[in-house]
């Protein structure tokens, strides 16, 4: 067999079909926009930062991690988590609002919800393969973004993904993961970032019992100054080891690995991934007080506040005059509703292209 032949041969791929879907993840141009948008900073605010990019690849080493200690399919739980903030809009969880806004305000009952906008990534907007739309990856990679831990009944859905979905059931216990994952990387990193930025400090956290004892463990090391990168560091790896190991505690004795990798889950029956009661209670009052004392800051609340009026503008430019539209998608126009284009191209958009944009066609400097 000739080098090409074999090259363009899916069955002497090396790579299990998960692993394949990784790879084809990995090199998509949405994946590599992910760097410059924002998670609760915006990006050009400092390299330190978090952004989708590496949030993304934190939440897929701790769910790689779990997925092997529970004997789980670790390349399918890091597909899922590599794809899983795909459809995120610039200016973080207030861009999608936003958006939503705009297309329900435009008579558009289904609106912007993220979790549908990074399935339509992989299977509509991404453009790898002549013949036909998307990334081409496996059902359970896609259902894995599509859900979370449970359910996806959605009316909005169309019939192509209703039909070949089971969207009444959970959905693969590695999703599960990833969805676990998914918070510990966020709660970890934003209260990383939170003290480097003085937005808030650990005496600000102290009242989370999770807190408490983590800071415990990082003194217990005889690190005592606690706004040194030292003690940030070693307060991450001490939060993520708590929870992670806290999880396979209460998760191993539940999950069945035979005959359940990649499958879905009968939603009447328990989830099997996640936390004591007590635990999960303790989590609970952690992110109410995140939301208090960072999420809800003036200063974040200003820039998020700024980047909702970009996509408001963008929306409002695009729609009255269509042709700002960029090739590529004044394409899609044929074929689709106009105002799910101009969706589309903004959910595309970095958070520093969105600026430069509105300010190129509002004239601000």
């Amino acid at each position: 067999m000739k080098a090409n032949e074999r090259f363009f041969n899916i069955n002497n791929d090396f790579r299990n079909p998960y692993a394949r879907d990784r790879d084809r993840i990995i090199h998509c141009g949405s994946f590599r926009k992910l760097e410059y948008k924002t998670q609760v900073f915006l990006n050009q605010e400092g390299d330190f930062f978090r952004t989708r990019l590496t949030h993304s690849i934190e939440v897929s080493q701790i769910a790689r991690s779990i997925s092997s200690n529970l004997g789980l399919e670790e390349s399918l739980a890091e597909a899922i988590a590599l794809a899983h903030d795909l459809g995120h809009t610039p200016f973080g969880h207030v861009g999608g609002d936003t958006l939503d806004e705009c297309l329900k305000n435009d008579n558009h009952k289904n609106g912007f919800e993220h979790n549908f906008q990074s399935f339509r990534v992989l299977t509509k907007l991404e453009k790898r393969y002549r013949e036909f739309d998307g990334l081409n990856l496996t059902y359970a990679t896609l259902e894995g973004v599509l859900k979370h831990s449970y359910p996806y009944k959605k009316s909005f859905l169309p019939q192509e993904v209703t039909k070949n979905f089971a969207l009444d059931t959970h959905p693969s216990i590695e999703a599960m993961v990833v969805d676990r994952a998914d918070e510990i990387a966020y709660m970890s990193h934003d209260i990383d970032d939170g003290v480097n930025s003085g937005l808030i400090t650990f005496d600000d956290l102290k009242e989370s019992s999770i807190i408490s004892l983590v800071l415990d463990q990082v003194h217990s090391e005889g690190i005592e100054l606690e706004e040194d990168e030292m003690f940030r560091y070693r307060f991450s790896s001490h939060f993520i080891n708590h929870l992670v190991y806290s999880l396979l505690d209460y998760s191993k004795e539940k999950v069945e690995t035979q005959g359940v990798l990649a499958k879905t889950v009968d939603a009447s029956k328990e989830i099997p991934i996640g936390y004591s009661n007590t635990l999960e209670t303790e989590i609970k009052k952690l992110k109410k007080l995140l939301y208090k004392k960072m999420y809800h800051h003036h200063q974040i609340v200003r820039k998020m506040y700024s980047g909702s009026q970009a996509i408001k503008g963008l929306y409002e430019a695009m729609d009255s005059e269509i042709k700002i539209l960029p090739p590529y998608f004044k394409a899609l126009l044929d074929k689709r509703e106009q105002h799910r284009v101009i969706s589309d191209y903004i959910a595309s958009m970095s958070d520093r292209y969105a600026i430069k944009l509105y300010n190129e066609l509002y004239g601000r400097v």
